[in-house]
């Protein structure tokens, strides 16, 4: 099993500032970024990060 990496606020702001502003999805900003796509949709609010028009629940 991989280690488990902590990402400070700033980046977690980052990455959802990147989905909300660009339109891309979630999962392709989280591939950029090396992040598992689970973990950029916890981060952020709304359906843009968390995957679809309710949010992914």
């Amino acid at each position: 099993m991989g280690k488990r990496r902590s990402y400070d606020a700033e980046f977690r702001e980052g990455a959802v500032r990147i989905v909300l502003e660009t339109g891309k999805p979630a999962a392709e900003v989280a591939r950029d970024l090396g992040v598992h796509e689970g973990t950029l949709q916890t981060w952020g609010p709304g359906p843009r990060v968390c995957g679809g028009r309710d949010g992914g629940r």
